[in-house]
């Protein structure tokens, strides 16, 4: 029987196991940082792609969980739509398998020990580094060690069944049942996963099992689909803080475990008997059962792919029917929509998310503009309610400055390398001059208000200078908009940026002189007044563009 001694082994072989893994995939993720992005955004080409993309980084970074989580912020943050997502989660799944090679492969075969202790002493004098780089290089090679000394922790505590048959008494009893015993191990498998969060970490334990004669292949390849199930209680966590399409993606990935496992329980007597010829009857021990294990649950996954992938719109489809849209709130009643609570979150994600957040208050300065364009030369049609309108709208700037800069300064405080770095400033700049847009665009509905009330007749040459000079403010404004959505900034488009600000000084020193000339021609000093109002915020629009263009230009990549 196993002692009190060897249990504590195998939970803290498990325990060292599960965060060596954790501190692996974390550290290449910071490691990989755009490029990591970059491959991500390869899901949008076809779902084929992006069955290969979910599998190769899940394949590096040793985690299905870490890519689905990263799938959710992409989709919860915009960057790709529900179904696009799909075929990446299908890969992650793939991906995963590969974990349980290393293990059935390497993990039994020599001292891993003796391995483990020699990368683990070789990772820790970087983590000591002041570079951010070296530190992450460190973390990984920690991380790698100590996901194989925690294996061998849990070989050795899992006592050898031929020195303890005794230990098989407990799982006999549930094994033989056929399908009972199957549904009960697949029971276990889901439990076990939910809770370490981690179908590798539930893979590393199964083949332990298996290995040491604990577990016949039957029960280990159920446990294995189990594991499948269990493990998308973390892309459901993930997703409880996200918006609607971010949670949609977390039942997919649910969706596309649950009934790649119900189709293998439908076949089930097929099956068994396929695997029980392929596996010469069951009778396998050893390296040669963990190998046949990891065939399994590699055939599984793949089988499971190539069944669903021509059914991705339907799997997007019932996932928006399980997550209904919700109304849309009050717009003061803001919240960063884009930004998720998820785990397994990195300084390059957090930065993303920012961004998508940032492109929402520039539409919003943009779409503010307009509404006063529209009001200032049509004042019968549209004055109407506008004033309240554009005032809800500069309050939720105002909400959104105070709610982006806070998590912007959180981001400042994570260790993050100086190109990060300097993004994460170049943020804050930007969502400073973008809500000083939209105090511009109040002033001016204010004046359009004041004019309209007052009834104050501009000049007729007025109405046309404001015009022209309020289509080149607009055009600058979306000039910084469609940079925020295409993250690019070439230096031509800087060079652009600055005509614009440059431009917009000369017209506004133009009209200047030219309405205190027309003063000075009919006396009629209250509607130039007014017109050198107008004048003034256009101006101030405009050098606020240009800081947010050379803001801009260090943001994106």
């Amino acid at each position: 029987m196993m002692g009190i001694s060897q249990f504590f082994e195998v939970i803290g072989g498990l325990g060292i196991f599960f965060y060596g893994m954790k501190l692996l995939s974390e550290a290449i993720q910071k490691l990989a940082g755009t490029r990591l992005r970059q491959s991500l955004n390869m899901m949008t080409r076809n779902r084929f792609v992006g069955v290969l993309t979910g599998f190769t980084v899940t394949g590096i970074v040793q985690s299905s969980s870490a890519t689905t989580v990263m799938v959710i912020s992409f989709v919860n943050a915009g960057l790709v739509s529900l179904t696009e997502s799909v075929g990446v989660i299908m890969g992650a799944n793939l991906g995963t398998t590969v974990t349980i090679w290393i293990v059935s492969l390497l993990g039994f075969k020599f001292n891993i020990t003796s391995l483990s202790l020699p990368i683990i002493a070789a990772g820790i004098p970087f983590i000591f580094s002041n570079k951010n780089r070296w530190n992450s290089v460190g973390e990984m090679l920690v991380g790698f060690g100590l996901l194989f000394l925690g294996l061998s922790f849990m070989k050795l505590g899992v006592p050898d069944i031929r020195n303890n048959p005794e230990m098989l008494k407990f799982f006999t009893q549930y094994e033989g049942l056929g399908f009972r015993s199957f549904i009960l191990f697949i029971g276990l498998g889901t439990v076990v996963a939910a809770v370490i969060q981690s179908s590798s970490a539930v893979g590393a334990i199964t083949v332990t099992m298996a290995f040491q004669g604990w577990i016949d292949f039957p029960s280990a390849a159920a446990i294995m689909l189990g594991g499948n199930i269990g493990t998308t209680v973390t892309a459901y966590l993930a997703s409880v803080g996200a918006n609607v399409e971010g949670k949609r993606t977390a039942r997919v990935h649910m969706l596309f475990n649950i009934i790649g496992v119900t189709w293998v329980l439908l076949l089930y007597y097929p099956l068994s008997q396929i695997l029980n010829w392929v596996t010469a009857g069951g009778n396998l021990s050893g390296n040669d059962l963990t190998v046949y294990i990891s065939i399994f649950h590699t055939l599984f996954n793949l089988v499971n792919i190539i069944l669903l992938i021509a059914f991705v719109p339907q799997l997007a489809a019932l996932a928006s029917k399980l997550v209904k849209d919700i109304p849309k709130e009050e717009e003061t009643d803001y919240r960063l929509e884009y930004i998720s609570t998820g785990i397994l979150k990195t300084p390059e994600m957090f930065v993303l998310e920012a961004r998508k957040e940032i492109i929402k208050m520039a539409i919003i300065s943009f779409n503010m503009f307009q509404l006063f364009t529209d009001v200032f030369f049509h004042p019968d049609k549209k004055m109407g309610n506008a004033v309240n309108k554009v005032k809800r709208q500069e309050d939720l700037t105002d909400a959104m400055k105070s709610e982006l800069s806070r998590y912007l300064a959180k981001i400042s405080q994570e260790p993050l390398d100086e190109r990060t770095a300097f993004k994460v400033m170049a943020m804050m700049r930007i969502v400073n001059e973008i809500e000083s847009i939209a105090d511009c665009c109040y002033d001016l509905i204010l004046v359009t208000q004041k004019k309209y009330d007052e009834n104050i007749e501009l000049h007729p040459n007025a109405d046309e200078e404001i015009r022209g000079f309020a289509d080149d403010v607009l055009e600058f404004i979306q000039f910084n908009v469609e940079n925020l959505l295409n993250s690019r900034l070439s230096d031509e488009d800087l060079q652009k940026a600055h005509e614009f600000e440059s431009e917009s000084d000369k017209t506004r020193n133009a009209l200047r002189e030219t309405s205190v000339m027309r003063i000075g021609q009919t006396g009629n000093v209250k509607p130039e007044i007014l017109f050198m109002e107008v004048i003034k915020n256009f101006e101030r629009i405009g050098d606020y563009s240009l800081n947010i263009s050379q803001a801009l230009a260090k943001v994106v990549v």
